[in-house]
């Protein structure tokens, strides 16, 4: 395994290095205040697959964006009385806002996980904010470590976990918190904790008041980081494994795989000719949607492979065939 470049964050010119290798699509990871992070370009699904796949991560769970400031955080998602006091006093700082997402909003699909709300945060570390406004656009920054494993807060643990997969990573030495970031939704007319973290309960109370909520029970809707994945579903019936095409089907594919009758296709999709999992996983939202409109009668899935991030693809793809309450 080849080893990451690792730079002095205290260096300019490493911030221009790993803001160009962010922009040309590879992953960098940088400090924030919390622990270290693995980035990624979050506009750009490609990159955005390349993070599931380093990390091993099991499903496609929302990421969070991570913004230089918040007039950037603001082009991304819409904010309400409750996410303006949040951000006027933890930002910028440990806390992940959950919004609905904007009409000028530039993060992937894949980096929502084809949710309606995207979550954003402004760290208060000076790499970070250095890199971020370098960039000049959101940045996906889940912890820089293996799905499953202690989080990374030294960019010797995220050289030891993450190896070449990650192109360069800025030395800061260690993180100041350690633990990751409190993520609230704040979709709503009242807010709630969906992940505890830096910033306590106490705190966010005092900032909102009533507003915040107790009632932490599961909805359904999985709109953050650290709950079970919940993915995208299509209006149209999702048939898996499919060998021909139904009249009125639409039909996702990879590799150039011909089904049977796929003449009759309404439209189809091939996620990648060449069989790159990370090129289908940076695709497949889009698909979904696309075929989602064309179908009439519903969209056959040819066969995926399970390997590598095709078990995510996968995983996806059976909750959006999974029996839905009518």
């Amino acid at each position: 395994m080849t080893a990451p470049e690792i730079l002095d964050a205290n260096d300019p010119s490493a911030i221009t290095d790993a803001a160009a290798i962010l922009k040309a699509g590879e992953l960098v990871s940088f400090p924030t205040e919390t622990v270290y992070g693995l980035g990624a370009d979050a506009a750009n699904a490609r990159a955005v697959a390349k993070i599931y796949s380093a990390k091993g991560r099991p499903s496609f769970n929302p990421l969070i964006a991570h913004l230089a400031d918040r007039d950037a955080a603001q082009r991304q998602g819409l904010f309400n009385t409750i996410s303006i006091a949040l951000a006027d006093r933890f930002w910028p700082g440990p806390l992940t806002l959950v919004v609905p997402r904007s009409s000028t909003a530039t993060v992937s699909d894949l980096a929502t996980a084809g949710l309606d709300s995207v979550a954003l945060r402004v760290p208060d570390n000076a790499v970070a904010h250095a890199l971020l406004s370098a960039f000049g656009g959101p940045v996906v920054a889940p912890s820089a470590n293996r799905s499953g494993y202690v989080s990374a807060t030294t960019a010797q643990h995220v050289a030891t976990d993450l190896g070449d997969t990650v192109s360069i990573i800025l030395d800061a030495g260690p993180t100041g918190i350690g633990i990751e970031s409190t993520v609230v939704d704040c979709t709503g007319e009242t807010a709630r904790i969906l992940r505890p973290g830096a910033v306590t309960r106490a705190a966010i109370r005092e900032a909102i008041g009533d507003a915040l909520i107790e009632d932490n029970s599961a909805t359904g809707d999985i709109v953050a980081p650290g709950m079970l994945a919940s993915h995208y579903a299509p209006n149209a019936r999702v048939r898996l494994n499919a060998a021909d095409v139904h009249p009125g089907e639409a039909v996702i594919t990879i590799s150039g795989f011909q089904p049977a009758g796929i003449e009759q296709a309404k439209a189809v999709f091939d996620l990648s000719p060449s069989g790159d999992l990370e090129e289908a996983a940076a695709n497949l939202f889009t698909a979904l949607r696309k075929l989602d409109e064309a179908a009439s009668e519903g969209i056959a899935i040819c066969p995926i492979p399970e390997a590598g991030l095709g078990e995510a693809i996968n995983d996806r793809l059976r909750r959006a065939a999974a029996p839905r309450d009518s």
